[in-house]
């Protein structure tokens, strides 16, 4: 079974976790998440495989193919979104205006008495 594709790395994925948990931005935080579990999806059902019966065989390499276009997908998706919002792809800082629009954001729920 291939190995998976990866446009970011695990240190990448994890940083925009942490960075979109900080501020509060938990869309792209969201995609990395399914990322992270359907890398791991991934790797259980290649080991899976690897000692898989005839009977067996077959739905790992369905499951395996599936989680693989899966995270292509959703890799594709984060791409988009961190162009879209204007991520530093050298740091994977969360851009200024959107931690300025998280801070706007708590402000407002704050002045209307946490509701």
């Amino acid at each position: 079974m291939a190995p998976l594709d990866y446009r970011f790395s695990s240190e990448v994925v994890q940083k925009i976790i942490d960075e979109a948990t900080i501020y509060a931005c938990g869309c792209p935080a969201q995609v990395c998440e399914q990322i992270v579990r359907l890398r791991q999806v991934h790797e259980y059902q290649c080991q899976c495989s690897a000692t898989a019966s005839e009977l067996t065989a077959e739905s790992h390499r369905l499951i395996a193919a599936a989680t693989a276009s899966a995270h292509a997908l959703l890799e594709e998706c984060l791409d988009r979104v961190l162009t879209a919002e204007g991520w530093d792809r050298t740091t994977y800082k969360m851009p200024p205006g959107l931690r300025q629009l998280q801070a706007d954001e708590i402000a407002r729920w704050r002045a209307d008495g946490g509701t």
